[in-house]
């Protein structure tokens, strides 16, 4: 089966526009993620990220819908309420950007377009004193999360995604100054581009050594795959597993894995495995749980490492956050951001 941007654009169309049929609750569905891209394809799969607009509070928030080995659905569910106020989704570093650009697949009222005209009236999205609240709030969420691990004795899966997810903000604080947040299976592949535009290539070695990658090569986590294969596949059975770690997404991320292993950036492939396999290695035990625990011992993310990596990690923020403050300086923005305008 031939599988191309346009064909997964009439599914996404389609699927909107039977799905708001059948449910009167749906005020507006529209098109966000890697399809808005003219090459939406990693490893020759994708998803396709359809957003639905409720009035009232949906019972399920995310939804997977398997179509293919390769191509799945991710729908996500929003309340109207949620866009109620401009000037807060304005400076929003997730929903501001989903609402920035995105394509409308369906509409029951005029919400869109006045959604939208609200997000772009006033300051301009992309000029710095928007980008710099959004990089900001990015920055500070990472800080809130590194700040609970820093009384951590011991740590294991839930200690290690924590880790990852404020590192995740922290990236992000510095992708955001050049474009929209990158999202966890390219999240290494596509932030050099981003710390080179924002005038620091540096942080790209930084934020690999952060992850462990210097103590890895490719051939090392392609030695991993199998173990992370069946830990994602065990860990999708079970009801308590993050939503991320779904059957529908299993070639999803290891065609992407194996793409960027073979790739310009081999070890990019080390956030999307040891990602997925953290929050599989939450809901499982016996080998499966150890493979994933040597995995981490030798990225140093365990035991004396994982202190020493979270040590890091603090100077990693702090060195965003001068970033952030020279951007601010550049642009006469020291006062108003201190104000918090």
């Amino acid at each position: 089966m031939r599988v191309t941007r346009e064909s997964l654009l009439r599914i996404a169309k389609e699927t909107a526009q039977e799905r708001a049929y059948n449910d009167s609750d749906i005020i507006a569905a529209y098109l966000t993620g890697s399809l808005l891209n003219i090459d939406p394809m990693l490893g020759g799969t994708a998803d396709i990220d359809i957003v639905f607009v409720h009035k009232n509070q949906p019972q399920q928030i995310r939804e997977f819908v398997k179509l293919t080995p390769d191509f799945h659905l991710d729908i996500s569910r929003r309340t109207k309420d949620e866009f109620k106020s401009p000037r807060e989704l304005r400076s929003d570093p997730w929903l501001g950007y989903e609402m920035y650009d995105p394509i409308l697949l369906y509409e029951r009222e005029k919400f869109f377009d006045f959604v939208q005209a609200s997000l772009r009236a006033g300051f301009d999205f992309e000029q710095p004193p928007l980008m710099l609240q959004r990089c900001r709030k990015l920055l500070s969420h990472g800080r809130q999360i590194w700040m609970d691990l820093t009384e951590v004795d011991s740590a294991g899966p839930k200690e290690v995604r924590k880790y990852m997810k404020s590192l995740f903000h922290a990236l992000n604080a510095i992708a955001e100054i050049n474009g929209p947040p990158i999202y966890d299976r390219r999240l290494l592949l596509e932030f050099p581009a981003r710390a080179e535009a924002a005038g620091k290539p540096e942080l790209t070695a930084a934020a690999f050594g952060l992850m462990g990658a210097n103590h890895v090569n490719a051939e090392k986590i392609k030695s991993w795959l199998s173990d992370w294969k069946f830990a994602f596949k065990l860990a999708s059975e079970n009801a308590n597993v993050d939503s991320r770690i779904h059957a529908a997404r299993m070639n999803y991320y290891e065609k992407a894995i194996n793409a960027m292993l073979e790739g310009a950036i081999p070890l990019s492939a080390l956030w999307p495995l040891f990602h997925t396999w953290t929050l599989s290695a939450e809901v499982i035990d016996g080998d499966h749980l150890n493979f994933w625990q040597n995995a981490a011992g030798e990225l140093g993310l365990l035991g004396e490492g994982f202190a020493e990596r979270v040590d890091g990690l603090d100077h990693f923020i702090d060195d965003v956050d001068v970033i952030l403050d020279e951007i601010a300086k550049e642009n006469g923005l020291d006062e108003l951001q201190s104000a918090g305008i």
